[in-house]
């Protein structure tokens, strides 16, 4: 193929020069028909075919392919049709004889023209797109799923990520509370997927039946929520880019934290150190336009929403509360009655009635039983030979001061040791451990280790003007000694005698 200076060359000689197409081909070495085709056009016109190409074996099947594409739409994306299996089925069901080749250019060709083209979108002030993903961290040692509540805010670019142990109703309900706390605001519209947290049916067009739970949420910061179509979450593609961006960008070595509130607290920070920074193709920076989107932001309510699940359940005979697979302890005075958890994120609260008679730290493993022994001390004072059986106090972990104090009160006296070792226990019911612990001490040091005098150190240590003061023989002899006489009841029942009682 010629080039184009070639071409300008020609035709500049023969048009703006009046040269023959003779002179031309001496000075130019180009044959007489080339420069005629040259002159016919101003730019290389490309191959062009003398004659049309034979038909292709594969005219007469094109009609199958097409609907074996078409029906592929709605098949699973993991379960259609390649190249390779529509020429078998070609070959096998309507007697192909053609080659792979000119089937793969043309199914090539033809999903091209089948792909989905879709609007830009017009991202306005105050609205938000919320969405989770999942990644691996390393919590106290041990690797874990996170799933990672994200808030975008497309006109400004802003974000907030919160990890969680789960993706629960109230893992959204907390998600919200906190990011709304980092915005200082409201989005007035929010941009969701069906998640089921949120959706309870799918009903025709965009409408959706809302779960309690979501609606409660809603109603409590009064903005307005959206949902994509079914399969279609590229309608809410800020956020969803925005997970990707999290994990290569937050996550990357594996993150390793002391605790889930280590590593929301550094996420948090990422969030907070992207404000200064600018999007691509904007002038100013993310905080800026933040500031100018907060004008659109409905205000805050003067209290955050109630992030919990909330659950009517029986107390068992054993003292426990049946919740998610795992079993909480209660105080055995509630056992038989009816109690609502209050399932938090992180934590779970049981009520009687109006009463928060047990808190726990949530666990997210299968079959776990969750104690804490001092709501079973009522019970060990009625039955102390579960000190040694009980699962409650298997792994019950107390300072040594106690192993030595029960060891010092059994070898005095087994049995009845035993018995005030239990009394003493039950102190740690009003009392926290490390004030029993220091009252054991003080008992040890003032040679005085019995129930009462343990009791007494832990009144006195409350009461900054009371002192203990140890008595030594010496001081007990120069105490004056009282006597009392006895009782005289003949008195009263010649005063019954009378009638006068």
């Amino acid at each position: 193929m010629k080039q184009m200076f070639e071409y300008d060359l020609v035709r500049r000689l023969y048009y703006r020069e009046g040269l023959s197409k003779h002179e031309i081909s001496r000075r130019t070495s180009l044959h007489r028909q080339t420069i005629k085709k040259m002159l016919m056009y101003a730019r290389p016109p490309g191959y062009r075919l003398k004659h049309p190409r034979a038909k292709s074996k594969l005219g007469a099947f094109i009609g199958v392919i097409d609907q074996i594409l078409e029906d592929d739409r709605a098949a699973p994306t993991k379960q259609r049709h390649t190249a390779r299996r529509i020429l078998v089925r070609l070959q096998q069901e309507y007697g192909f004889t053609g080659s792979y080749t000119i089937v793969k250019d043309y199914v090539r060709e033809k999903k091209k023209r089948l792909r989905e083209v879709f609007f830009p979108l017009e991202h306005r002030p105050g609205t938000s797109q919320v969405d989770f993903g999942a990644a691996r961290v390393v919590i106290g040692g041990q690797q874990l799923k996170a799933y990672l509540f994200c808030l975008a805010l497309p006109y400004s670019d802003a974000i907030f990520v919160k990890a969680y142990p789960t993706e629960a109703l109230e893992a959204v309900q907390d998600g919200h509370n906190a990011a709304y706390t980092f915005l200082a605001g409201v989005p007035g519209a929010s941009l969701y997927d069906n998640m089921s947290t949120a959706v309870k049916a799918i009903l025709k067009g965009p409408s959706r039946e809302l779960t309690d739970g979501f609606l409660a949420l809603r109603s409590h910061y009064l903005f307005t929520s959206h949902f994509c179509n079914v399969g279609r979450p590229n309608e809410k593609g800020v956020v969803e880019r925005l997970v990707g961006y999290v994990r290569r960008n937050f996550l990357v070595p594996l993150p390793r934290f002391a605790s889930w509130q280590a590593l929301n607290s550094y996420l948090l920070e990422q969030c907070r150190q992207r404000l200064s920074q600018k999007s691509a193709g904007k002038e100013r920076t993310i905080g800026e336009l933040l500031e100018e989107e907060r004008g659109s932001f409905l205000p805050l309510p003067a209290m955050p929403f109630t992030a919990c699940r909330v659950e009517a359940r029986k107390v068992t005979s054993l003292s426990l509360v049946h919740f998610r697979t795992n079993s909480y302890s209660v105080p055995v005075e509630y056992a038989y009655r009816q109690v609502t958890v209050k399932a938090y994120v992180f934590s779970v609260e049981i009520c009687f009635q109006d009463r928060v008679i047990a808190c726990h730290q949530r666990s997210y493993d299968r079959n776990e039983f969750i104690f804490d022994p001092i709501h079973y001390l009522a019970l060990l004072q009625r039955k102390p030979g579960g000190l040694d059986g009980a699962l409650p106090f298997s792994g019950w972990q107390l300072p040594e001061c106690f192993q030595t104090l029960r060891r010092y009160l059994e070898a005095r006296d087994n049995v009845g040791g035993k018995r005030e070792y239990v009394l003493i226990l039950q102190l740690l019911r009003d009392f926290g451990v490390s004030e029993v612990r220091r009252a054991i001490e003080r008992a040890f040091t003032h040679r005085c280790v019995t129930f009462e005098a343990i009791k007494m150190l832990l009144l006195s240590a409350r009461e900054p003007s009371f002192d203990v003061v140890p008595l030594s023989p010496e001081r007990l002899a120069g105490l004056p000694r009282v006597q009392i006489a006895d009782a005289d009841a003949s008195c009263y029942r010649q005063l019954m005698k009378a009638g006068e009682l």
